[in-house]
């Protein structure tokens, strides 16, 4: 029997077309209806975030915080687990057909800073921070991120029966560092098994940043932010009175060589034209008095890289140099690198990040999203990102009509952003999500 090659195939050609032209028309639809029930929930967005703005907890302490978010997911009838690395949240959004896991995840925790702006929901927050009572700000536009999934996941609930997968929303405390001798983050989340039960297949995130204009993205694929390893190096000398220093073994002259020579790590052994990377030293301690050479000092220091290779280089080199300048003093070094931070390049996904740069371009059109730098700044994002593909991208925050040069900068008492930029992450956040789910759903 001679099949009719043909037409067989013209059929299977215009079923495709039919199946398309209907999911395009679907994904129409439901932008628009995102991009609605964006506008509609914005004065809920901003309300949540004044209110978390002007309650702000430090990391690990964010008690009330989760609180307040596990009262609202709770009201949507999701599912929750609480008490996730220390204070943190998992909330599940199963939709009415099968597919995918996409997690979006939002950070929940403030900083020990007194806050400058005169806003009517201005924090006045006081915290305990390292055995000190300080004063609590969100500096960083955590407050923004927690209220925008809050939108997210409220508008998401609403397309349930559509959505074909899984949505988990993660609430993570302690993006800034847990305390001393605590753990905690996203390092803790991933370990208390946040991407699991049921497995995540990619995560999506943002950073509201002050720099940007409200309405506009920035985002590169691959290394976005840099790896951090902070480092301390204990020198050990000998003392002496400071009238005779030819008795001692000086480990503050020995730690200035150090000091010196690491600079020239970057400047003479990183390829600039490629990627940036930085060492800088913080701290040095040692000595009680002017006459007094001291037995000891100690030095801090952090490590940014932009690619894991270097991030090793570096910390190789670190510790080299510092061991044999100790021993060509007659001094030792003690190099601990990691010592108190340690996160990965936070990285976008290259496949995952043009697949849906797409669903960026359509929420907020093409000519508002910025091929950006990478920043030497750090994201526990990374974490989640080390573990299954993700992207994550700057949202603009800044006033258009404020010059960059008045700008607040992050971790600042002067840290400010504009409100009306809280829209676009949540139309972005839950755009992407719903797109994922819809391309990749026959995956699964």
């Amino acid at each position: 029997m001679r099949l009719n090659f043909e037409g067989v195939f013209m059929k299977f050609i215009v079923s495709l077309l039919l199946a398309g032209f209907s999911l395009s028309l679907f994904a129409q639809d439901a932008q628009q209806v995102i991009s609605d029930k964006a506008d509609a929930i914005e004065p809920k967005v901003i309300e949540w975030r004044r209110h978390l703005h002007q309650n702000p907890e430090l990391s690990n302490r964010e008690f009330e915080t989760s609180k307040y978010i596990e009262q609202h997911l709770r009201d949507l009838g999701l599912e929750i687990q609480t008490g996730v690395a220390h204070t943190g949240i998992v909330a599940i959004l199963k939709g009415g057909k099968p597919g995918p896991v996409v997690a979006l995840r939002a950070d929940m925790d403030a900083l020990p800073i007194k806050e400058r702006n005169d806003l009517p929901f201005k924090s006045t927050a006081i915290g305990e921070y390292m055995g000190n009572e300080v004063p609590v700000m969100h500096a960083c536009g955590h407050d923004t991120h927690v209220a925008m999934l809050m939108g997210v996941a409220e508008i998401l609930t609403g397309m349930k029966d559509e959505i074909p997968g899984t949505v988990k929303f993660l609430f993570q405390p302690a993006e800034e560092g847990s305390p001393p001798g605590e753990e905690g983050g996203a390092e803790l989340m991933v370990k208390e098994n946040a991407l699991k039960n049921p497995d995540v297949d990619v995560i999506f995130g943002l950073h509201i940043w002050a720099g940007i204009n409200i309405g506009e993205i920035g985002i590169k694929s691959e290394g976005l932010m840099a790896s951090v390893d902070d480092f301390k190096i204990t020198i050990k000398g000998k003392g002496a009175h400071g009238s005779t220093p030819w008795l001692s073994v000086d480990p503050v002259v020995t730690a200035a060589q150090i000091v010196n020579s690491l600079q020239t790590i970057v400047s003479r052994s990183m390829p600039l034209t490629q990627q940036a990377s930085v060492v800088s030293v913080g701290a040095i301690h040692g000595g009680v008095r002017s006459n007094i050479i001291p037995e000891e000092v100690e030095m801090l220091g952090t490590i940014r890289a932009l690619d894991e290779n270097d991030r090793k280089n570096i910390a190789k080199q670190v510790r080299e140099k510092a061991e044999l300048i100790a021993k060509s003093m007659g001094a030792t070094a003690v190099v601990e690198v990691p010592y108190s931070s340690s996160l990965p390049v936070t990285y976008n996904d290259p496949g995952l990040t043009a697949a849906m740069m797409p669903t960026l371009e359509n929420v907020i059109g093409k000519d508002k999203i910025h091929i950006v730098n990478p920043v030497t700044g750090a994201e526990d994002f990374s974490i989640f990102a080390n573990e299954v593909p993700g992207m994550f991208f700057f949202l603009g925050g800044k006033p258009i009509d404020t010059p960059l040069s008045e700008v607040g900068p992050h971790h600042t008492a002067d840290f400010y952003v504009d409100e009306a930029g809280m829209k676009t992450g949540v139309k972005a956040l839950s755009q992407l999500a719903l797109d994922y789910l819809n391309k990749y759903q026959d995956a699964h």
